[in-house]
């Protein structure tokens, strides 16, 4: 199993709206590393969702589904998507300055490249981050 973390906007495709879809597609990544990453994910492996922008914090934990194919919003190119399902909610979110501030985290993929959307994490990582979420 690998570990993944997967930023959105929340006011463009929230936790609560994978919640209720039951099912993600994450489309319209338009980064090479990043959809490189969306293709090494395999179905069931775990992400962390995380809200970026307005609210910096991993809220919930989602697993692959469906792994990588043809992105269908790509009007051009050779990009992917995955589909993810939810699995829990953090009990209390994760914000990005306790991230930062774990020594535990100093290495983590999500500060080397802040501007990526789709990041592997290590399996210590993920198990920090989730339990700082309660």
């Amino acid at each position: 199993m690998k570990y993944w973390l997967m930023k959105t906007e929340p006011e463009a495709y929230s936790w609560e709206t994978l919640v209720r879809e039951k099912t993600g597609r994450w489309d319209g990544v338009r980064n090479y590393m990043a959809r490189n990453n969306l293709r090494a994910m395999e179905k069931g492996d775990l992400v962390l969702f995380y809200h970026s922008v307005s609210e910096k914090a991993v809220v919930g934990i989602c697993k692959v589904s469906k792994t990588a194919y043809a992105d269908p919003t790509a009007k051009e190119g050779d990009w992917s998507c995955v589909e993810v399902k939810p699995v829990k909610k953090l009990p209390v979110p994760v914000r990005l300055d306790q991230i930062k501030s774990e020594p535990a985290l100093a290495q983590i993929a999500m500060l080397k490249y802040n501007r990526l959307s789709v990041v592997p994490l290590t399996e210590e990582e993920f198990k920090v981050i989730e339990e700082m979420g309660g």
